[in-house]
């Protein structure tokens, strides 16, 4: 048995989200802290593996109900690792495939910002406490508003958990929308929202998705509709 499903979406920035790229160097003046870009574009990227790694965590945590003990990767649920996979280890002799594949994801809506710019600095005061001195420094974040096209690549091997697997990629995307993407997410930087979900069998000869489309289509419908807040 294999298919391969396609989850595409819109991921749109609500407040300025920040995913760091290098600072190896960094002249008098420039920011402290830069994004990630695409380097032929110079435009704003999500790197697959920074989505893919929060939604795990995110998914992990309301499994196992309690983040101050959080597992490693390799003893999380066996529902999270057939999704997210798991490597070898010497408690964890064979390694296990991710059913789940991320691709970058590239700004959908560069048109929209062709006189702004994709991207803000934002000065923050870190306060020292002994001496109440400020130490200043820029952050670079994405603006608001600005769109990201989410490819994740979903390898169907077995039908009887195609439903609970898809049940825990919608909750994961639910949770998200309920957290943060990036860095300084406790303090207001990252909040995100999931559009145009669209479940696409790039390869399905037996036709599993369409025995299952209504009740897959239900949940992420549900994923656009969760929100921490309207912006």
């Amino acid at each position: 048995m294999y298919a391969k499903i396609l989850i595409k979406s819109e991921l749109e920035v609500l407040t300025g989200m920040h995913i760091g790229g290098s600072s190896i160097y960094s002249a008098i003046g420039a920011v402290d802290s830069p994004i990630i870009s695409d380097p032929r574009t110079k435009q704003p990227i999500i790197p697959g593996s920074s989505l893919k790694g929060k939604l795990r965590t995110l998914l992990v945590r309301s499994i196992i109900k309690d983040i101050t003990k959080m597992p490693k990767p390799n003893e999380d649920p066996a529902c999270v690792k057939r999704l997210f996979g798991s490597s070898v280890h010497k408690d964890n002799p064979i390694s296990l495939k991710a059913r789940l594949q991320f691709a970058d994801a590239f700004i959908s809506n560069p048109e929209e910002f062709e006189g702004v710019g994709f991207t803000e600095v934002k000065f923050e005061n870190t306060i020292d406490r002994e001496y109440g001195t400020a130490i200043p420094r820029q952050i670079e974040r994405v603006n608001k508003g600005v769109k990201f096209e989410v490819n994740i690549a979903y390898d169907l091997t077995d039908e009887q958990e195609f439903v609970e697997d898809m049940e825990n990629l919608a909750k994961a995307m639910k949770l998200l929308q309920l957290d943060y993407l990036g860095g300084h997410g406790t303090r207001g930087s990252g909040r995100v929202s999931f559009t145009k979900i669209e479940i696409i069998p790039a390869m399905d000869e037996e036709g599993y998705l369409d025995k299952h489309f209504d009740n897959i289509n239900n949940l992420f419908k549900d994923v656009e509709e969760y929100e921490l807040f309207s912006m």
